[in-house]
């Protein structure tokens, strides 16, 4: 990263302009710098009890904790879900997203749970969660591959939360074998693909079809090393084989990628909202400039 701020974001707002197509890869450093953090002031205010009670150390880890009961464990759960996905509106920073995107061809791909693109208005058929969502619960064997939408039950769980616990009765139980329920996040095995997540990935497939030797943008925004083949693998692979293609990476800690594509790509490590705001500005001033040119 060799050029100063402001060259780096006249250029990567010219490759947005040029695009024909952008793809956006969004991991879990975009929602922390959206302020959906797990850890921190957030984590200690909304868990206090269960941090007393159970030891945990931030919202990432107590995910894994081994409760003893499926009381205790939904307890857990009912606050992480609620928290994460109902309490907590659209963030500005999705919004400012939106608002750099929205007048191109645009397809999302994200390991994100907790729906802050669609709080935000990208189109759903647009949005491929690969992960899962905090909103939908699936039997814990995968016996079957339907999923409920669960903020009900997640409201009737916080009323009765008692000492870390929930009463028996509200443990949810698969309608189908009688066996526990799970979140549908990607964790083990039983991750539950239901006909709505093929139909994601289909999309998602058929968009990248179409940016082969096109004016491509791949947008990767706060993308790491936990899963790695799902989005920043890929980008650098399609990059490299796409002459047209540009990568835009905005990663506070992780900037370096494939050396053959270091042409191709323009790192920020700079805060993410202000990169943003500043890409959309520059966009405004090329469309501007361009039009300018096209005049005379």
């Amino acid at each position: 990263m060799t050029e100063d701020y402001s060259k780096r974001i006249e250029r990567a707002a010219r490759a947005i302009y040029d695009s024909k197509k952008l793809v956006i890869g969004a991991g879990a450093g975009l929602s922390a710098a959206a302020g959906l953090e797990y850890n921190g002031r957030r984590f200690t205010e909304n868990f206090k009890p269960f941090i007393e009670k159970y030891e945990m150390q931030d919202l990432y880890t107590s995910s894994f904790y081994p409760f003893n009961t499926q009381e205790e464990k939904w307890a857990y759960w009912a606050r992480h879900i609620s928290l994460n996905r109902y309490e907590t509106q659209v963030t500005e920073l999705y919004q400012e997203l939106l608002e750099l995107v929205s007048s191109k061809e645009y397809f999302v791909i994200t390991t994100n749970v907790e729906s802050q693109f669609e709080k935000a208005g990208f189109e759903k058929a647009k949005i491929f969660e690969v992960q899962g969502n905090y909103a939908w619960l699936q039997c814990g064997t995968a016996c079957h591959d339907k999923l409920y939408y669960n903020e009900q039950i997640i409201s009737g769980m916080l009323e009765q939360i008692s000492d870390c616990r929930i009463p028996s009765y509200l443990v949810p139980k698969c309608p189908f074998c009688g066996g526990n329920m799970e979140v549908n996040l990607r964790k083990d095995k039983y991750f539950v693909q239901d006909n709505n997540w093929y139909n994601s990935e289909s999309n998602y497939e058929k968009f990248i079809y179409l940016t082969k030797d096109k004016p491509t943008v791949f947008l990767e925004l706060g993308v790491g090393y936990n899963t790695p083949g799902i989005i920043r693998f890929p980008f650098e692979i399609m990059v490299k084989a796409n002459h047209h293609a540009v990568l835009i990476r905005i990663n506070r800690d992780y900037l370096n990628g494939m050396r053959e594509n270091e042409g191709s790509t323009v790192s920020f490590c700079e805060d993410m909202m202000t990169v943003i705001k500043d890409l959309k500005s520059s966009q405004i001033r090329t469309a501007i400039n361009s039009s300018v040119v096209s005049m005379e």
